[in-house]
């Protein structure tokens, strides 16, 4: 995980460097190598979002979002896919927000059964199972699940916010004590994470795999998943908010 850091810190400062523009034809070279990124991208971000956008919609964004990234970077090295992968994921969770995918009737609901598990948590004394949370909120085990998949994405759209401001500020002041600090930032936050959550988030950020791919790899269900992302997005946002 130190290497992730290591990989996302160095590949923004090297974005913020001055570089001639690329032609036509070597911008349209270089999309053509890194369609696969923004394929496996917006296959992630579509199962994670219930299909709010297309598929092959969130493809064309995100290949906006390459070119822009591109455009940004200069000539690719071997930093580049680390920076693109943000700038792919910002931008098709720009497009998400810009169509208010989760209706106010949806998000209302969702208040509700996440206070009522916070409730149901306290009473407990621990985090409450699947079983457990879907019969306190009289729902189906499958409507839970969904319930998991829609919070997560709304946490995910947030930890990327500050993903990009990071980078932003990166961008804005690019020197080796500020690159030190980004890095030093970043692996404090994955630190604060457990063994299984460094995981979930590595195999999100890093090799863009679908919450089915990592319960897969995992042994475990998709809500568990959620679950762990959840909290491992919650840890991180809290750590680089202190850094």
């Amino acid at each position: 995980m130190t290497d992730y850091a290591d990989s996302y810190a160095s590949s923004e400062y090297a974005g913020a460097a001055i570089h001639a523009a690329m032609s036509a034809k070597d911008e349209q070279r270089h999309l053509v190598a890194y369609a696969p990124l923004v394929k496996r991208i917006a296959r992630q971000l579509n199962s994670q979002v219930s299909g709010a956008i297309g598929r092959e919609d969130m493809e064309q964004i995100g290949l906006m979002g390459l070119l822009e990234a591109l455009r940004r970077y200069g000539a690719p090295d071997a930093g580049f896919a680390s920076y693109a992968g943000l700038r792919v994921r910002g931008a098709i969770l720009d497009e998400l927000r810009r169509q208010d995918w989760r209706p106010r009737a949806v998000r209302q609901d969702s208040h509700k059964m996440r206070d009522a598990v916070r409730a149901l948590t306290r009473k407990l004394g621990r985090e409450p199972n699947d079983k457990e949370a879907a019969e306190a909120l009289g729902i189906g085990q499958d409507e839970w699940r969904q319930f998991l998949l829609d919070d997560v994405a709304e946490e995910l759209l947030s930890f990327d916010d500050v993903l990009q401001e990071a980078a932003d500020r990166a961008h804005g002041a690019p020197g080796p004590e500020e690159q030190f600090m980004v890095r030093r930032s970043l692996e404090q936050a994955l630190n604060a994470l457990s063994e299984r959550e460094q995981r979930v988030i590595q195999m999100i950020y890093e090799f863009e795999l679908s919450y089915k791919e990592i319960a897969a790899v995992l042994d475990l269900s998709d809500a568990r998943v959620c679950q762990l992302n959840k909290s491992a997005l919650a840890k991180m946002k809290a750590a680089l908010a202190q850094a």
